[in-house]
């Protein structure tokens, strides 16, 4: 196993255990030992709680799809007691949670096996995983020079590098596709709401974040979604009910869709040319398999949901910071710039302006499904350029909004994927492009809401077509053989 443990995905290591042909501790043994080799060049895993994963596998593992499969929570969300976490700063250090999550309850029961957490910035801002809190930034194992991405930078990390084949991760602005991008590995955001919030909370970011999960593998992605989909108890609101869910829906035919094209930004801005690369790529194989293929006609006006993004995520910084303090003195020393600022920025934000701001994200959702009622399926680039360099976004900038709208920030560098999160339209990262010196390029594809099984249909043809497994085995061959 361990010269085999990163040639299987998650489902296969799932199947090996089903047939008693590697036990669930070795290959929690197998996971910590690639944790112990890499991690110092990484920076990916932050938290290690061994004995609970030890404990649970004593007493017996649920009967679940991914039974005896090693796994990794981000260490933000996915509340869990045994599982303490740092929300990627310095403020919520070695915090412990008093409840379990019913996300982590999904995971827990489909038979995985929790032992830690992964790098996040702090409290999810960014494109980037280099919180003060862990000492250093998390690197990206294609080249160590680059970011694995943010804010679910610890896990695309983990499984790029063949530590896992799949961790948890959550998306409120890219914070899943933007790893999967960086990292080349497949990064789905359901439908808003599709997967649950609760008990502590019922939405965030004013429903614009949800949970996910990083994996090498379409299937792990489709079984895990639909090992966790549904509401929990006392849901503000549901996602439309998926039909045979996302691995019946691998194997269906999609149709023949109309596929609308986009290689420069929602403004009209010009793109890196790999990423222009990668969507006609794909839509010359598309076009090949009989879809109707076009340019996007007409402009998608993202500016004002932009701006509004922008406040209800320094608003919903500022909540979680000051449910530990709202003390200056105490908390200086405790934040990191991009955090500041956020407070400084939400301090000037009245209620009425913060659900103008809601109200105009609810608008920008109206205005996306009128678009996606003359097509089916919108492809861009997922971000604006290849993995940036470790240091590009450092949040150590205390302008909370030149950090997102400024010129060359966030909003430049991945431009479509908050979008989505405004929209709770589902939207997945593909790795169907490498550049010329290596680096991975993710497509991004979106489709309307509630239509996650159209879009996951079209995503295995696409893995049938463009399989992208021979460029991970290269990286893990490189790595462990």
């Amino acid at each position: 196993m361990k010269t085999d443990f990163h040639k299987y995905d998650a489902t296969g290591l799932a199947a090996l255990v089903a047939k008693g042909e590697v036990s669930a501790a070795e290959l929690l043994d197998e996971a910590l030992r690639r944790v112990e080799v890499l991690n110092g060049d990484l920076n990916a895993v932050t938290v290690l709680s061994e004995a609970p994963a030890r404990a649970a596998i004593e007493d017996g593992l649920p009967d679940g799809p991914f039974r005896g499969v090693p796994f990794l929570l981000k260490d933000l969300g996915a509340e869990a007691v045994d599982y303490p976490t740092n929300n990627g700063s310095r403020l919520f250090a070695n915090s412990q949670h008093t409840y379990d999550s019913e996300i982590y309850i999904r995971f827990r029961d489909s038979g995985l096996v929790p032992f830690g957490r992964t790098a996040s910035p702090e409290l999810g801002i960014g494109p980037v995983s280099e919180a003060g809190v862990y000492g250093g930034p998390t690197r990206n194992p294609w080249n160590t020079n680059h970011t694995s991405g943010g804010s679910s930078g610890g896990a695309g990390a983990v499984v790029a590098a063949g530590i896992l084949p799949a961790a948890h991760g959550s998306d409120g602005g890219g914070s899943v596709r933007i790893p999967a991008s960086s990292c080349g590995l497949v990064g789905f955001k359901p439908t808003r709401a599709r997967l649950p919030d609760g008990p502590g909370a019922g939405e965030g970011w004013a429903g614009m974040a949800i949970d996910g999960v990083l994996t090498r593998s379409l299937r792990d992605t489709a079984a895990l979604l639909d090992a966790c989909s549904g509401p929990d108890l006392g849901a503000p609101y549901w996602a439309p009910p998926l039909g045979d869910g996302y691995v019946a829906a691998m194997e269906k035919d999609p149709g023949r869709l109309r596929v609308r094209i986009l290689d420069t930004a929602f403004t009209g801005a010009a793109l890196h040319p790999e990423c222009r690369e990668a969507v006609a790529r794909t839509a010359t194989v598309l076009e090949e398999m009989g879809h109707d293929v076009a340019p996007l006609d007409g402009r998608i006006d993202v500016e004002p949901m932009m701006a509004a993004w922008t406040k209800i995520v320094a608003c919903g910084t500022a909540l979680s910071v000051h449910s530990v303090s709202t003390d200056p003195a105490f908390l200086d020393g405790k934040l990191d710039g991009v955090t500041r600022g956020a407070l400084i920025f939400a301090e000037d934000i009245s209620g009425a302006d913060y659900l103008a701001a809601v109200g105009a994200v609810h608008a920008f959702g109206r205005h996306m499904e009128r678009h996606f009622q003359d097509f089916d399926i919108l492809i861009t680039p997922t971000l604006g350029e290849p993995p940036a360099e470790v240091g590009r976004f450092k949040p150590d900038n205390d302008d909370f909004v030149d950090y997102r709208m400024g010129p060359g920030g966030v909003f430049d560098y991945s431009p479509f994927t908050a979008a989505f999160n405004a929209s709770g339209q589902p939207a997945v990262s593909l790795p169907l492009h490498w550049s010329a010196d290596g680096l991975p390029v993710g497509v991004h594809l979106a489709a309307a809401f509630g239509q996650d099984e159209l879009l996951t249909s079209l995503s295995a043809r696409l893995e049938e077509a463009m399989p992208w497994n021979q460029h991970q085995s290269g990286l893990l061959a490189k790595l462990w053989d």
